[in-house]
């Protein structure tokens, strides 16, 4: 167990400090923001990493509620 949580923390951080290693635009969101950088716009650098940000919330949250809710019924079956 401590390996899985382990192996999903590392990719979450890797996610997180290496934006560059995952693409997460769809076909139209990489267009316009290519065309709008080659326009000299700088509002699509963060894009990229606007997207895994908002991509990243539910799991983290899912995660979250999914750990607090195995030690408390770790915690119970103790009883």
């Amino acid at each position: 167990m401590k390996k899985t949580i382990l192996f999903f923390a590392v990719i979450f951080f890797l996610l997180i400090v290496f934006p560059k290693l995952s693409n997460a635009q769809c076909a139209m969101c990489q267009r316009n923001a290519e065309t709008s950088l080659k326009a000299g716009d700088n509002t699509a650098r963060g894009l990229n990493t606007g997207i895994l940000y908002m991509m990243m919330v539910p799991y983290a949250l899912i995660g979250g509620i999914g750990y607090w809710w195995y030690k408390n019924r770790k915690g119970q079956a103790a009883e």
